[in-house]
């Protein structure tokens, strides 16, 4: 596949995952009750999906890890906001587009999510 058709696919994908997240948001990520879920809600829910799971066409790409895991949830929140402000793997730095308070709520909004 050419690097052109791949950027192509993978926008494709991203624009889906964007319109499929959408309408099966949970309560829980509602914007004006909790900050965390809107800024997980608009940053990290097209992969990691509205609940977490990573099961979203660009997660499944990715192979994100699933939020809810033990994996993840025993993590420190100081770990976490490495990964978050640095990114890791194929996940973007997210620490020049968001504020440390921002970082912090998506981190409690995530620790919502364990199994």
């Amino acid at each position: 596949m050419s690097p052109r058709l791949s950027r192509v696919v993978l926008v494709t994908m991203v624009v889906t995952s964007v319109i499929l997240v959408a309408p099966f948001t949970s309560a829980r990520a509602d914007s004006s009750a909790d900050p965390g879920a809107a800024s997980y809600k608009s940053k990290c829910a097209a992969c990691h999906g509205p609940d977490g799971s990573g099961d979203m066409p660009m997660g499944k790409a990715l192979k994100v890890r699933d939020l809810r895991s033990n994996e993840v949830q025993k993590q420190t929140d100081l770990e976490l906001t490495k990964v978050i402000a640095g990114g890791k793997g194929k996940m973007p730095p997210f620490g020049k587009k968001m504020t440390t308070e921002e970082i912090q709520s998506v981190i409690a909004f995530v620790r919502t999510l364990k199994k």
